[in-house]
């Protein structure tokens, strides 16, 4: 790599770094307001027509620390960490030796140092300047492929892109691990019709993947082992959160201002409407890594 095209990547990353704070350090107290206890940020899993945001969440967490064995994990990773709750998990409940979270919000990596959870190392670092010690036993991220591309890249720069996360984190994989990838996703709508509010205003510099940029970009690298499409649980999601910031709304402007709220309050219905109406979608994806010589250890094919 030249000094150029290292200085183009660290321009990127601060340049994506820069539209996450936009987003997420509005503040913790902001937040904390409208989602559920453990400030998960993302989909939840409905299971139940009276089911509780709160049970919904907890749903989610569980899928994903299933989903990379995390009773077995010796060490995890986690990209895109937001306030913590799976690091929370792999701390407590599943009693992971190591985690290591990743996020580029500095309000969000305050906040998982404040609790102190036994052997969780938070990081405010770019996963494309990380640079693990040892490999790990899973890596789990939700809500972070959304930002990796940007608008303004052709598809094959996106599976370029998409390719490099694929090829990183499968080299900081132990071969028995496995990734659990959460991310919103375009589905009857392309690019250049999504909304230039949530482009410019909620989401900055972030552009959705396909799912065929995903699968594309994860040939030869991972073994896909299964997909899961949640975007009604994503519509029904936006709108408890929703329905938490209106019953909160004098509080929430106290705290950031009444046209902030009001922004999120926009960007909320939106989001819902477009899962709804299938323009985009929600994809939990559970990967294993192709190993380069599987039948090397005396592995017998079975038919």
């Amino acid at each position: 790599m030249t000094l150029t095209d290292e200085n183009d990547r660290r321009a990127e990353a601060a340049e994506a770094a820069a539209a996450v704070r936009h987003h997420y350090d509005v503040g913790n107290e902001f937040f904390a307001l409208w989602l559920d206890r453990s400030l998960t940020y993302s989909c939840a899993i409905r299971a139940a027509a009276d089911d509780t945001l709160e049970a919904a969440q907890e749903r989610k967490l569980r899928f994903h620390l299933d989903a990379i064995d995390a009773g077995r994990a010796r060490s995890v990773l986690d990209i895109g960490c937001g306030w913590g709750s799976i690091l929370e998990r792999l701390s407590g409940e599943r009693g992971v030796a190591r985690s290591v979270g990743l996020t580029l919000s500095e309000e969000q990596a305050a906040h998982v140092r404040s609790r102190g959870h036994p052997g969780v190392d938070v990081r405010t670092e770019d996963w494309l300047h990380y640079s693990p010690e040892d490999r790990f036993d899973g890596i789990i991220s939700i809500g972070a492929f959304e930002h990796f591309a940007r608008p303004e890249d052709s598809p094959a720069e996106k599976v370029r892109r998409y390719r490099e996360f694929f090829t990183r984190t499968r080299s900081w994989l132990n071969d028995g691990g496995a990734l659990s990838l959460q991310t919103i996703a375009y589905a009857n709508m392309s690019g250049a019709e999504a909304s230039r509010f949530m482009q410019q205003e909620i989401f900055p510099n972030a552009e959705l993947p396909t799912l065929t940029e995903i699968v594309t970009a994860a040939e030869g690298v991972f073994e896909i082992q299964s997909v899961h499409n949640g975007r009604l649980d994503y519509a029904w999601t936006c709108e408890q959160w929703a329905r938490r910031l209106r019953a909160r709304r004098a509080e929430a402007g106290r705290l950031v201002g009444p046209e902030v709220v009001a922004r999120y309050e926009r960007y909320l219905k939106l989001s819902s409407v477009g899962f709804r109406m299938g323009k985009i979608c929600l994809l939990r994806i559970v990967l294993r890594p192709f190993r380069d010589r599987y039948f090397a250890a005396g592995e017998v094919p079975r038919g």
